[in-house]
């Protein structure tokens, strides 16, 4: 059983036991749950339930694995002959959750 879910802005489709990087929650700790109640489609063996926007009482319910970094990024600006160039890095943060159940 696989679900659609949507979560600050992006679509995932997620299924039980899997692990999945979301944007960062400040308040999150590890250990806590998250439910996600935006699931736009719910598949299976039996078929695909789509939903107008959402299916309606459909949850998936996650836990806090713990928090993460994405790679380095560098971000270089120059300007030809006018001595100027600057180098600056970015590493974004991220939740890692996993899907415990769906339930549609």
């Amino acid at each position: 059983m696989y679900a659609i879910i949507c979560d600050g802005g992006r679509q995932f489709k997620v299924k039980e036991g899997q692990l999945l990087d979301i944007d960062y929650r400040d308040t999150a700790v590890t250990g806590d749950k998250v439910d996600f109640d935006r699931v736009l489609a719910i598949g299976g063996d039996e078929g695909l339930t789509l939903g107008q926007p959402t299916v309606a009482g459909a949850k998936v319910s996650a836990s806090v694995v713990g928090l993460e970094q994405g790679e380095k990024i560098y971000i270089q600006k120059f300007r030809r002959r006018k001595n100027y160039e600057v180098r600056t890095g970015h590493r974004q943060k991220y939740t890692r959750i996993k899907i415990e159940s769906i339930k549609s």
